[in-house]
């Protein structure tokens, strides 16, 4: 249901430089994004070092948003209405506790 992968987010607005650039470095892309000037590359996570080195060398004045190791969903649900109501309630309950760290979901608002 959850790809664990790396995930780089970084301003600009050139993706095919930045797939060449990790691909000449024989990084593993999964998937890269262009959207409103942000670009964000995912890999499997045990390409993370390599993509960041690979990118820091590329580009050596490009200060990256994201960088983390992070589940991502393979699908997605769209949920609207009530239903969308009560799940950001939910949400909203468990940001408000202690004990959780982090939410992973696959639904669309």
């Amino acid at each position: 249901m959850f790809d664990h992968q790396a995930v780089i987010q970084f301003k600009g607005d050139d993706e095919e430089s930045v797939l060449e650039a990790l691909m000449m470095a024989d990084v593993d892309v999964t998937d890269i994004e262009l959207e409103d000037g942000v670009i964000t590359v995912f890999a499997p996570h045990t390409e993370f070092f390599k993509a960041k080195t690979a990118l820091a060398a590329e580009y050596p004045e490009l200060a990256l948003d994201v960088e983390e190791i992070t589940f991502v969903p393979q699908t997605h649900t769209a949920i609207a209405g009530e239903d969308a109501e009560k799940f950001q309630k939910f949400l909203d309950m468990l940001d408000d506790c202690d004990d959780v760290q982090q939410v992973y979901h696959n639904a669309e608002q």
